[in-house]
């Protein structure tokens, strides 16, 4: 008996989005730098426009964002590259400190690692006169792998660069082109809207989510130089980034200030006071300042967020999940314009 049209499409269907899924992970080396381009455009296309209301030609004001964002981007590096060379020329000694603060728990390890020679000696006596054969694996070495890292990502930061600047410049010119793919002008003028709208609540949501980080980031690292923390513009400028992905950033930023706080402090309640005042500003932040700035319209559900926090970060790795937000922001707002997504935008709320 043949099968039905649904249960002949749902295998195909499965099929198609196994296709879809591994193609981005394949190509995500080409896709990483267009996203990005994509994202920023969005974020930096008021300001182009901006410019353009003060009589500037969108040629010359994206050209003018792009320099000075790569500009704003070599300076930030800068100020971070002291203090971090200095933590990375530092690692002897906070490793001696952490040995010496972690004998009460090596202690209680001294009895696990006698079980473990024993189980050693045990081994060894078993093997005792099978001959051993000594495999030399050649593999790349350190320099050489950081170097190619290195150029990799100067070419997809060339590729996004130049990209973000055509989208700026020329975006609207490419918009219009899509546009005129189409014969209805009812159909023209929908697809106009919904671009528009997209463009308009995207940009408002990166650019809130943007200003709110960056304070967030100035309060966390006022809050570490009253606590006493070393560097604490490194930790507030890393606190900003990584409240780009949701809950986990603030996770890991909490656990590596407790860290330090830790080696840098004698005292444990003083130590306890960075990462308890780390958690308690990302907490604020992100329970009570962004859902009242942003409002009810771009919650989202937690479960599905988290979801696919996961599977971005699997994906694409670091840059991944910090894309994630974004890009669940922009199918959130696309499923909301188009009619037979709607259902789809539906279930992604809260």
């Amino acid at each position: 008996m043949p099968q039905s049209n649904g249960q002949t499409s749902a295998p195909l269907v499965g099929l198609f989005t196994l296709a879809i899924f591994y193609t981005l992970y394949v190509v995500r080396e080409f896709l990483l730098p267009v996203i990005l381009a994509l994202v920023l455009c969005f974020l930096l296309r008021p300001v182009v426009r901006l410019l353009r209301k003060a009589y500037i030609p969108h040629s010359v004001g994206a050209l003018l964002v792009v320099v000075a964002m790569v500009a704003t981007t070599l300076v930030g590096i800068g100020s971070l590259y002291k203090p971090a060379t200095e933590w990375m020329g530092k690692a002897p000694q906070i490793l001696r400190t952490f040995e010496r603060k972690m004998v009460p728990v090596r202690k209680s390890l001294e009895d696990v690692k006698e079980t473990a020679k024993e189980l050693e000696k045990i081994t060894t006596s078993e093997k005792r006169g099978v001959s051993k054969v000594q495999v030399q694996v050649q593999g790349t070495s350190l320099a050489e792998m950081v170097l190619s890292g290195t150029r990799t990502t100067m070419a997809a930061a060339a590729v996004m660069l130049i990209l973000l600047y055509f989208l700026l410049a020329y975006g609207d010119i490419f918009i219009g082109k899509i546009v005129n793919l189409f014969s209805r002008p009812d159909t023209k003028q929908e697809i106009l809207l919904v671009a528009l709208k997209l463009e308009y609540q995207v940009s408002r949501y990166l650019f809130t989510v943007t200003v709110i980080n960056a304070f967030l980031g100035v309060a966390i690292g006022v809050a570490m130089y009253l606590i006493g923390m070393p560097n604490p513009i490194l930790w507030g400028v890393a606190a900003a980034l990584a409240n780009y992905i949701p809950y986990l950033g603030a996770i890991v930023g909490a656990a590596i200030v407790g860290v330090v706080a830790f080696l840098s402090f004698d005292s444990l309640p003083h130590a306890l006071l960075a990462p308890l005042s780390y958690m308690t500003l990302t907490v604020i932040e992100g329970q009570f300042i962004t859902p009242t700035i942003l409002g009810l319209r771009f919650s989202l559900n937690p479960v599905v967020f988290y979801v696919w926090l996961i599977f971005w970060g699997w994906m694409w790795g670091v840059v991944g999940a910090i894309l994630a937000v974004p890009l669940l922001t922009i199918f959130k707002i696309f499923c909301d314009h188009v009619p037979f997504l709607s259902p789809v935008g539906a279930f992604l709320e809260k």
